[in-house]
């Protein structure tokens, strides 16, 4: 159902063809940064599901982005939600029938009022939604007809109380008139209670007379203010009685008493009093209560004879503050009085606070600042003033303080900095009491989670590891696991390790060491030797995975341990195979004559360079022996003449590992008083020469050095005779002259032409001295040579050529062409 003009921003009243107005109130609030506007509108009763009440977003002026965005919806206490947002249109939509009777009785104005709840960031909205009366009830009479006894000797005037109309609707379509039909006897009046209904009497204004008219039939039209006017009518039969002449009167024209909010059935509320002046049956009075309207009936029940009005029903101030009952006295002749009697209810606190959560924000971020807003709560009371005075508070040990943002409307926000790895939840307790007496509470418990912020760097076990790993040991060994911890969680708390980027002598430390980046084992990347490097410092970091991440460093010593990996080294006497060192003892030697000293070392470190010496072989054992820790030669008895000039000693060298290695050494010693006695012995002294381990080496070396030779030799002579054959072919066949070279020192003999035969020379030479042979072969053919005497030049050039041939440079072969 749409209307035009309906969201204007001032108020509109429309009126439709049946009377009815409708309004629509916004009034817009800045209580505080949370609550923002408050809405009022005004529908009728009755309306069909999915009629428009009002345009939500325009009205507060919110976009519809915003309302999906901030996931608007509808908050409320009641068991009934009469009202949908539509956030994808922004309008509000009736849901459920809407019975104004049913919803608010006889209260007016009759509203009911709810909440709109946006979140990041939040807001709340307070809706209110009036419902206009609808004259859908008509005037209803409790019973079908009204019974009088009146005699027939009433007075003029006297009046006769009339069963009043029930109508549920309120303002003009309630009940405003009540009609008499017309007739000679009673007249009928008007009056109205001070909460606005009204009722009718009967006045009589004629005699009755009995003997004319024993009984008359009326009947009483109650109509309402309604367009179309409804009404209800009901019978009045009375029957003429014989004289009654005196009427019972109350003593007090109102009765005023109080009664407790729950007071059991039973309890005395007050006694109402009435007399009549006749005697007899006529004097007799029964008291009655009369129009009780709704469930009053069930509530308050009145002794006929006595008069007692006491409790027959549940009493609650929440629904009704204060009764009106109308009591009447009959007396046996049908003469009546009435009388009102108010009762007001005493409000008893016997309604405990209700607290609603309207919006509850977990988990909250470790970092959030004080005063954000966690929770908003609702609280209500039913009962009244100090009974429905609610405080509201929380365990002053939290990290959490209440405060009130409106009416009946508290925050909950921080008030201090959490530590999620301190405390990871907490439970709000929230108590809400009112100031009854005695006082009443209810509490509501709320579960925060605090998320975690990476504010906390990994932290290790203890300060600087120490760590001991053998030397020699195996590339890739286990050698040490350090452990760092993170009070963070989740991706913060996940830890890697790495190694720092340092030297150990110069080298990267990643060349030594590796480490395991989830596990923090240590591995050795390569063997260690002791010798070489004892100990390694080295930066392990743990990081988390947080972001950013945080660190530390720890620093991780690893010493090395000594193995027992190397022999003794001996250094004194030293060992050759070229020459022989002997030492000497002159044969006055005492006993304990220092012969000499075996000096060795040990690079190994501990109980693996304790050294011991001992005496393996000796050439006299009885006359030596060597000093177990020193390595002293020593004698052990006096130096006789039968004693041998050459002794051999046999020492070996062993240290304190496990196992032990050892060096052997051999000492060679002279007993002997001078020094040409020693070489006379030691001459043709024939050495026991160890031969060496790497001697086959050696031969086989020098064996293929010398057959490489021998092939390159081969090699290179054949290759030079193919390059001849080659060069003498390419003359063979070429076409250009030949024209012969003549040294200059032969160009005189040949120019003479005495030597007409070519002549071979082989000159034969040796190495050892400066003598060569020159041997003439002969000539190729069978002329001699006859040489004359003037042919002396010739041969004195000839002799120099063999000079020549004497000398180093010469060439090996001479040809001379004649």
């Amino acid at each position: 159902m749409a209307f035009e003009g309906f969201y204007q921003p001032k108020c509109v009243r429309w009126r439709s063809c049946c009377g009815l107005r409708w309004q629509v109130l916004i009034f817009l609030l800045h209580l505080n940064h949370i609550v923002r506007g408050q809405i009022r509108y005004s529908i009728p009763e009755e309306m069909k599901k999915g009629s428009v009440i009002g345009n939500v977003a325009q009205d507060l002026g919110l976009d519809l982005k915003r309302l999906r965005a901030g996931r608007a919806r509808i908050v409320t206490g009641e068991s009934v939600q009469y009202t949908e947002l539509k956030t994808d249109k922004g309008i509000l939509v009736v849901s459920e029938r809407i019975d104004r009777e049913q919803l608010c009785t006889d209260v007016t104005p009759c509203s009911f009022s709810f909440e709109i709840i946006l979140e990041n960031p939040m807001e709340l909205h307070l809706v209110t939604v009036e419902i206009l009366d609808v004259n859908d009830h008509a005037p209803v009479f409790p019973n079908k007809d009204i019974h009088f006894e009146i005699s027939e000797s009433a007075t003029v005037g006297a009046r006769f109380p009339l069963e009043s109309a029930e109508d549920p609707d309120v303002g003009l379509n309630a009940l405003q008139n009540y009609i008499l039909t017309p007739n000679d006897y009673f007249i009928l009046k008007k009056h109205a209670n001070p909460d606005g209904s009204k009722y009718a009497e009967m006045f009589l204004q004629k005699p009755l007379d009995r003997e004319e008219h024993p009984c008359l039939s009326l009947k009483l039209i109650a109509v309402d203010g309604g367009n179309p006017q409804r009404s209800g009518s009901v019978n009045i039969e009375i029957t003429v009685l014989d004289a009654n002449d005196n009427a019972p009167v109350f003593n007090q024209s109102v009765y005023r008493a109080t009664v407790m909010e729950n007071a059991p059935k039973g309890t005395y509320i007050t006694t109402v009093n009435a007399s009549d002046a006749d005697g007899g049956s006529n004097g007799e009075i029964a008291y009655s209560c009369s129009k009780l309207k709704g469930t009053i009936a069930d509530i308050f029940i009145i002794n006929e004879n006595t008069g007692i009005i006491s409790v027959s029903g549940q009493i609650d101030y929440e629904k009704n503050k204060k009764y009106e009952v109308r009591v009447e006295a009959k007396d046996q002749g049908g003469l009546t009085d009435t009388s009102k009697v108010v009762i007001e209810v005493i409000d008893v606190n016997d309604n405990a606070p209700v607290i609603n959560v309207m919006s509850f924000s977990s988990p909250v971020s470790e970092d959030a600042p004080p005063g954000t807003t966690i929770a908003i709560i609702n609280v209500k009371d039913n009962d009244s003033e100090r009974n429905g005075q609610i405080t509201c508070s929380i365990d002053t040990k939290l990290p959490f303080k209440i405060k009130s943002s409106m009416a009946n409307y508290y925050n909950v926000i921080t008030d201090s900095i959490f530590d999620r790895e301190a405390v990871p939840e907490y439970n709000i307790t929230i108590t809400a009491t009112d100031s009854g007496s005695p006082p009443l509470s209810s509490a509501r418990t709320l579960h925060l989670r605090i998320s975690d912020v990476n504010d906390n760097a990994p932290l290790f076990d203890k300060g600087p590891y120490s760590a001991y790993v053998t030397e020699n040991n195996s590339p890739g060994m286990s050698i040490f696991t350090v452990s760092a911890r993170d009070s963070d969680w989740n991706q913060n708390a996940r830890i890697s390790y790495l190694l720092e980027d340092t030297q150990i002598s110069g080298t990267p430390v990643s060349t030594y060491i590796s480490i395991n980046s989830e596990t923090g084992v240590l591995h050795a990347v390569r063997s260690f030797d002791y010798e070489q490097i004892k100990q390694l410092k080295l930066v392990v970091k743990a990081q988390d995975g947080g972001s950013p991440p945080l660190s530390s460093n720890v620093t991780v010593k690893i010493m090395i341990q000594d193995q027992n990996d190397n022999a003794p080294q001996v250094l004194y006497p030293v060992q050759t195979s070229s020459s022989l060192v002997a030492e000497m003892v002159p044969r006055s030697a005492d006993v304990g004559y220092l012969v000499t000293k075996v000096v060795a070392v040990d690079v190994d470190s501990g109980q693996n360079a304790w050294l011991s010496y001992k005496l393996q072989k000796a050439t006299d054992r009885a006359l030596f022996e060597v000093g177990l820790q020193n390595g002293e030669i020593r004698t052990i008895r006096q130096v006789t003449d039968k004693d041998a000039v050459k002794q051999r000693l046999t020492v070996v060298v062993e240290d304190n590992g496990q196992p032990s290695r050892s060096a052997t050494v051999n000492v060679n010693v002279a007993v002997a008083d001078s020094f040409p006695e020693v070489l006379s012995e030691f001459t043709d002294f024939t050495h026991d020469k160890e031969y060496n381990d790497n001697l086959t080496f050696y031969l086989v070396l020098a064996l293929a050095v010398v057959s490489f030779l021998f092939i390159t030799c081969l090699v290179v002579i054949i290759s030079v005779k193919i390059y001849r054959w080659r060069q003498s072919r390419i003359l063979y066949h070429s076409n250009l002259p030949v024209i012969p070279y003549y040294p200059p020192r032969y160009a005189d003999t040949l120019g003479t032409g005495t030597l007409q035969h070519v002549y071979n020379y082989e000159v034969c030479r040796t190495t050892d001295s400066r003598k060569s042979d020159c041997q003439f072969a002969r000539p190729c053919s069978q002329n001699v040579l006859i040489m004359d005497p003037s042919s002396t030049g010739t041969m004195q050039r000839m002799q120099n050529e063999k000079n020549i041939l004497d000398e180093p440079d010469s060439p090996l072969e001479v040809s001379l062409w004649s």
